[in-house]
C-alpha cells in the first residue's frame, strides 16, 4: 500500500467570541438583556451607564473613547414608499430626576400568608398547627389540595411521625372552614359545594344545588333533560341553579399573588401619524452605555496593558447591543409593512407571512429572523403582540391568493360569536361557510383551529 500526502481545501465557518455574543444577545428578551448588561457592568470596570442628565452624541462608534448606544445606527433601512418614521434612540430630551416615578410596587399577599394569618388566631395545639400548615403548603395556585393524604409532603413537620386519616380529615375540615370559601377542595365539585353551603344565592335550593354540583360532567353537556330526572325538578329550576353556579368562584386561590410575576415591556412602538404608520424603538428599553472615560485616559497614558482586553469586551458589548436593536427595528419595519391591513382592520385582515420572506427581503439568515421574533414585543393601537404573532401559514383561496391562518381563526371566532346557541355551527358547516367566501378550508382544519382556540364542540356549545 502506497502512502500519499494530499492537500484538501475546505471552507468552514468559525464563530468568534464577538459573533457568539451577538447571537446570544439577539435571542434574549428585554428583561434578560437588562440582566446581561448588569452582569457586564459589575464585572467590567471599563463599562458604565450614561447618566440621563448628560448630553452625548447619538452616533455610536466602536473606536470612540466614549461610545453611546443610539437607535439611529448607520445602515438602518428605511422604506421609500411607506412612512415608518425615524427610529427613536436615546438622544432626545434629557429626563430629570423629577420625571422619574417613585417605586410604589407592593409585594402581593400570597395564599399561604393569607391562610397563615388566620390560623394564628385559632386556639390550636402544636400538632394540629403542623397538620394544617402541611395542607396549606401542598395547595396549588388555585387553592386545591390535589394529593391524597398519604402523598402529602411535610419535610419540615418534625413531630408528624404517623398521622391517622381521621387527623388529616379534621385538619382538612379546619382548612375548608377558612377564607376564601372553597379553599382546600380536592376537586371542582367539592369547591362549589363548599361555596353553596355558605352562599345566600342558594337559601331555598341548597340541597338541590349540592346535588347538581355532583353532576358537573352532565351539566357541561347541557343535558338539562337528564338533570331534570336526576334532581326530580322542572327544567326551569335546573337552569336557574345552573346560572347561580356560574356566579361561584372555581379558583378561590387564584386571586392571591404569586411569587414570580413578570411584565412584558414592548421593544417596538407602532403609531399612526400623518402620512402613515411609524415603527420606532422603545427608548426606555435601550441600555445607554459607554467606555469609562477615566480608565480610557489611563490607557492612553500607558497604563497596564491587561486592561485593553476589558476595553475591547466593553466595545463589543456596546456594538452588539446596538446591532441587536438595529436588527429588531429592521425586522419590525419589514413585518409591519406587510401587515398594514392588520393595523387598519384587525386580525381578520392578517396576511400570510413566513420567516423566509423577511429573511430574503433583509438579506439575513432565517435563523436570525427566528431569534428576533421570539420574546420581542410590539405595542400597536390594537394591543401588545409578540413579533412572531404576525407570522402564519397560508390557506388557499379561489382567487389564487393565500389567506392567513390567523385570519381564518378570526373568522371562525366571529362565526361562533354570532351563532344561534340553540343550533350552534358544526365544524363542517363552518368549513362550508368559509368555502362560500372563497377560502379552501377542510373540516379537520376548522376543528384543529377551534381546538387551538380552546373552543368547545357544537354539542357542548348548545344551549336548549
Amino acid at each position: 500500500m502506497k502512502v500519499q500526502l494530499q492537500l484538501k481545501q475546505s471552507t468552514q465557518l468559525a464563530l468568534t467570541p464577538q459573533l457568539q455574543q451577538s447571537i446570544r444577545l439577539l435571542q434574549l428578551s428585554t428583561l434578560e438583556l437588562e440582566q446581561e448588561v448588569e452582569t457586564f457592568l459589575s464585572s467590567n470596570p471599563m463599562l458604565e451607564r450614561v447618566d440621563a442628565t448628560e448630553e452625548h452624541d447619538n452616533a455610536l462608534s466602536a473606536t470612540n473613547e466614549s461610545p453611546e448606544i443610539s437607535a439611529e445606527a448607520e445602515g438602518t433601512v428605511s422604506a421609500d414608499d411607506w412612512d415608518f418614521g425615524e427610529s427613536q434612540g436615546t438622544g432626545g430630551q434629557d429626563q430629570g430626576e423629577e420625571d422619574v416615578l417613585p417605586d410604589r410596587s407592593v409585594t402581593p399577599t400570597t395564599l399561604h400568608d393569607h391562610l397563615f394569618a388566620q390560623i394564628r388566631l385559632m386556639p390550636l395545639g402544636e400538632r394540629d398547627m403542623e397538620l394544617l400548615l402541611v395542607l396549606i403548603d401542598n395547595l396549588d395556585d388555585d387553592g386545591y389540595l390535589r394529593q391524597p393524604f398519604e402523598e402529602l409532603v411535610y419535610l419540615d413537620a418534625t413531630s408528624l411521625d404517623r398521622v391517622e386519616t381521621v387527623e388529616w380529615s379534621t385538619a382538612l375540615h379546619l382548612l375548608q372552614s377558612m377564607e376564601p370559601v372553597g379553599i382546600g377542595a380536592r376537586n371542582l365539585s367539592e369547591c362549589l359545594t363548599l361555596q353553596i353551603l355558605t352562599s345566600p344565592l342558594f337559601e331555598n335550593d341548597r340541597q338541590l344545588a349540592v346535588k347538581l354540583a355532583q353532576h358537573l360532567d352532565i351539566l357541561a353537556q347541557r343535558d338539562y333533560l337528564r338533570l331534570k330526572r336526576l334532581l326530580g325538578v322542572e327544567e326551569s329550576v335546573v337552569r336557574r341553579l345552573h346560572q347561580r353556579l356560574l356566579q361561584l368562584d372555581p379558583r378561590p386561590g387564584a386571586k392571591f399573588g404569586r411569587a414570580d410575576v413578570r411584565y412584558v415591556v414592548p421593544d417596538v412602538l407602532v403609531q399612526r401619524k400623518e402620512g402613515g404608520w411609524t415603527v420606532s424603538l422603545n427608548p426606555e428599553v435601550i441600555p445607554r452605555l459607554r467606555i469609562n472615560s477615566l480608565y480610557s485616559r489611563l490607557l492612553g497614558n500607558g497604563a497596564d496593558s491587561s486592561l485593553h482586553s476589558q476595553v475591547q469586551e466593553a466595545r463589543w458589548l456596546i456594538k452588539n447591543v446596538q446591532q441587536r436593536f438595529d436588527t429588531i427595528l429592521r425586522v419590525s419595519r419589514a413585518v409591519m409593512e406587510r401587515q398594514t391591513e392588520f393595523l387598519e382592520q384587525g386580525e381578520i385582515a392578517m396576511k400570510p407571512l413566513v420567516l423566509r420572506e423577511i429573511a430574503d427581503f433583509l438579506g439575513l439568515h432565517e435563523s436570525t429572523i427566528s431569534r428576533v421574533t421570539s420574546q420581542k414585543y410590539l405595542l400597536t393601537p390594537r394591543g401588545l403582540f409578540e413579533l412572531k404573532y404576525f407570522f402564519s401559514s397560508q390557506v388557499g383561496t379561489d382567487s389564487g391568493e393565500g389567506a392567513s391562518s390567523t385570519a381564518i381563526r378570526a373568522m371562525i371566532r366571529q362565526m361562533i360569536a354570532l351563532e344561534d346557541s340553540r343550533n350552534p355551527l358544526s365544524d363542517q358547516r363552518m368549513a362550508d361557510l368559509l368555502g362560500e367566501q372563497g377560502y379552501k378550508v377542510a373540516r379537520r382544519t376548522v376543528a384543529k383551529y377551534r381546538e387551538a382556540m380552546h373552543i368547545q364542540t357544537a354539542s357542548l356549545r348548545k344551549s336548549l
